[in-house]
């Protein structure tokens, strides 16, 4: 599965396969020991345990005395562009929408869920911005790609 996050560094892309007992993301192994805890085997030879914690969106990584909080920007958002229009990751219901046309958001704040997969799905903000345009209510039908708002900066 591929994922995407948001580090101090700018934006972090992941291919993450599971193999057995183990992870495999961009050449390094890692190994869940229990919740809090990884074995990590990176593709430079350094191995080490990491402290995983999340915290909200955000997930926190102490590794060989460095910590690194990683945002996970969550399928759908795009800032595409100057209009940064947010499309739908997959067919689904909208559950709820957060926000309504004019209102002022942060990047990382969440305007509408939607459910997908017996999951709910969170669609937020790339940018801080002002929404300029809502296209689907609670309880409509989206398709995969639907331009469910769109955000100017």
């Amino acid at each position: 599965m591929q994922h995407q996050f948001k580090g101090h560094d700018g934006l972090i892309e992941v291919l993450l396969e599971k193999q057995g007992d183990h992870w495999l993301f961009n050449g390094h192994t890692a190994r869940v020991k229990d919740s809090r805890t990884l074995s990590l085997d990176l593709s430079d030879g350094t191995t080490g345990q990491a402290t995983v914690v999340k915290v909200k969106d955000a997930w926190w990584v102490h590794f060989q005395g460095h910590t690194f909080c990683l945002e996970r920007i969550e399928p759908g958002t795009s800032d595409g562009g100057d209009e940064g229009g947010l499309t739908a990751p997959m067919p689904g219901k909208v559950l709820e929408v957060l926000v309504q046309t004019g209102d002022v958001v942060v990047a990382g704040q969440a305007l509408m869920i939607l459910e997908a997969m017996k999951m709910e799905h969170r669609i937020v903000a790339a940018t801080d911005g002002t929404i300029s345009a809502v296209h689907f209510a609670a309880g409509d039908q989206v398709q995969q790609g639907s331009a469910l708002l769109e955000l100017v900066e």
